[in-house]
C-alpha cells in the first residue's frame, strides 16, 4: 500500500460526499428532512461542503430520534417519492425501533460483500441457511439476495431477539435455553434434510449448532457470522473449536444503518483480533474521543464508533453508534481507517445485554 492508494481512496470518497450532499439538498431530488434542515441552519449547505472534512465540521450528531418518530414521508427524497419503499428496523429492545427506507441500497450492499466472498469457502450454486433474525430486518431479503447472486438457494429458521433480550432482562435463563434449543433444532432440520453448503448466524447460535453436530461434518463450508461481539478470544475459539480449523469464517460488522463492514480473515498471527472496514464510499466509520465526539482517537486507541451513512437514498451524517472499537490504520485491501475489537459503548464498565443475537 502507498500514500497514493490512501490519497486516491480519500480523493473517491470526498467525491461522493459531493455527490451525495448534492442529490438530498437538492430541491429536484433532495429529502424533505434535510431541505428543512439547509433552511434553517446552512442554506449555502452544497457549496460550502467539499469533502469528509467539511461534512464532519458542518453538522452536529445525529439524533436517531428522527428514525424512530418522523413520519416517512419527510424522509423520502423527492427523486423516490413515487416509487414504493420497504421499512426495515434495527433495535427496539427497549423502545421504538429504528426505521431506514430502502428501495436498492440492501441489495447493493450485498451485492458488493458478494465479491468479498471467495468461492472455496462460498461455492458458486451453494445453498445457504440463515439462522438469525428475519421480521422487519433486512437480513431476510439480504441474505435470500446474496445466496441468489452467487447461485444458491436459502432456506430460513427465525430467531426474535427481542424476546430473547426481555428474558435476558428478566433473569429467566431456562427460557432463554428452552428457546435456543427450539431454534437450533429447526436448524438441525434443515441440515437433515437439504443440502446446505453456507450458514449465516451470529456468534452464540453458531457455538451453540456446534454443540450438537461438527458444522463441517454436515456439508458447511464457509460461515458468515454477526450480531453480537466477538471478542479476539471469541474469534479463536469459533473457527478452531467449533469449526475445527475446517470451514471457512467471515465475521462482520453492520447494521441497517450502515450496511456491511468487512475484514480480512481471522489470523493467528493477529491473536485472532478482527478489524471492519466500512463500505466506502457508501458509508464510513471513525472512532472518536467519547466526550469530545468532534475528535478522532489516535491509532491502537479505544473510542466511540461514530458513523456516517451516505447514499441517494439515504443520508444519515455522523450518527454515535451503541459501540466502540479500536482505531486500525488502512490496508491494501481497504486504504482507509478501520474499526477493531468492537463492543458495546462501555461494556467495561456496567451490565450490557445481548441475548443471542
Amino acid at each position: 500500500m502507498t500514500d497514493n492508494t490512501i490519497t486516491a481512496a480519500a480523493d473517491t470518497l470526498d467525491a461522493h460526499v459531493r455527490d451525495i450532499v448534492a442529490w438530498h439538498f437538492s430541491e429536484e431530488t433532495g429529502t424533505p428532512y434535510w431541505l428543512d434542515w439547509a433552511r434553517s441552519n446552512f442554506p449555502d449547505v452544497r457549496n460550502h461542503i467539499h469533502g469528509l472534512e467539511d461534512l464532519t465540521m458542518t453538522f452536529p450528531l445525529f439524533d436517531d430520534t428522527i428514525l424512530r418518530t418522523l413520519p416517512h414521508k419527510h424522509l423520502i427524497p423527492r427523486a423516490y417519492r413515487s416509487k414504493p419503499f420497504k421499512v426495515f428496523e434495527t433495535g427496539g429492545t427497549t423502545g421504538a425501533p429504528r426505521q431506514r427506507l430502502s428501495w436498492q441500497d440492501h441489495l447493493e450492499d450485498y451485492t458488493e460483500f458478494s465479491r468479498t466472498l471467495c468461492d472455496e469457502h462460498f461455492p458458486p450454486h451453494g445453498n445457504w441457511l440463515m439462522l438469525g433474525p428475519t421480521g422487519p430486518r433486512r437480513l431476510r431479503l439480504s441474505i435470500e439476495h446474496l445466496a441468489n447472486l452467487r447461485g444458491g438457494g436459502c432456506y430460513f429458521v427465525d430467531l426474535d431477539p427481542r424476546w430473547v433480550k426481555a428474558l435476558v432482562v428478566e433473569q429467566r435463563p431456562e427460557r432463554i435455553r428452552v428457546y435456543k434449543q427450539h431454534v437450533i433444532n429447526q436448524a438441525l432440520t434443515v441440515l437433515r434434510h437439504r443440502e446446505v453448503r453456507c450458514l449465516f448466524t451470529t456468534p452464540l447460535l453458531l457455538e451453540a449448532l456446534g454443540e450438537r453436530i461438527s458444522i463441517a461434518d454436515a456439508g458447511i463450508r464457509g460461515v458468515f457470522c454477526g450480531g453480537t461481539t466477538m471478542t479476539p478470544q471469541t474469534v479463536r475459539f469459533l473457527v478452531e473449536e467449533v469449526l475445527e480449523n475446517r470451514v471457512g469464517f467471515v465475521p462482520t460488522y453492520g447494521n441497517t444503518l450502515m450496511g456491511l463492514a468487512c475484514s480480512l480473515p481471522p489470523a493467528p498471527e493477529a491473536n485472532y483480533s478482527v478489524t471492519y472496514w466500512a463500505p466506502q464510499p457508501r458509508a464510513v466509520l471513525r472512532v472518536v474521543k467519547p466526550d469530545a465526539p468532534d475528535t478522532v482517537v489516535g491509532y491502537g486507541d479505544y473510542g466511540r464508533v461514530e458513523l456516517t451513512t451516505m447514499t441517494r437514498e439515504f443520508f444519515m451524517p455522523r450518527l454515535l453508534e451503541r459501540d466502540e472499537g479500536i482505531r486500525r490504520p488502512p490496508t491494501a485491501a481497504y486504504p482507509w481507517d478501520g474499526v477493531a475489537d468492537i463492543r458495546p459503548f462501555q461494556s467495561d464498565t456496567g451490565t450490557i445485554v445481548e441475548g443471542v443475537y
